[in-house]
């Protein structure tokens, strides 16, 4: 694993995220002692995916229906019975 001070990389960020998407894991040093890691980040799901909106719609059908209406809630909490 390759390492390199903070100066360096302030000067080579571009290099080392580049090296870094390849795959390898790249440390920076702070007089000598490594100090942080930079690696590439997983990827993660798109929010419109198939599977995403599949998983959304059987949460959805697997609730139980609401008891009330919103409109009823509402004024329930603003004309409370007297």
């Amino acid at each position: 694993m390759p390492a390199y001070s903070i100066a360096d990389a302030k000067t080579h960020l571009t290099r080392l995220i580049d090296q870094a998407q390849a795959g390898h894991d790249v440390v920076i040093t702070r007089n000598g002692r490594p100090v942080a890691e930079l690696r590439a980040m997983t990827p993660t799901h798109k929010s419109g995916s198939p599977a995403t909106y599949l998983w959304l719609t059987s949460r959805r059908n697997a609730r139980a229906p609401a008891r009330r209406s919103s409109v009823d809630l509402l004024n329930h909490m603003y004309d409370p019975p007297a």
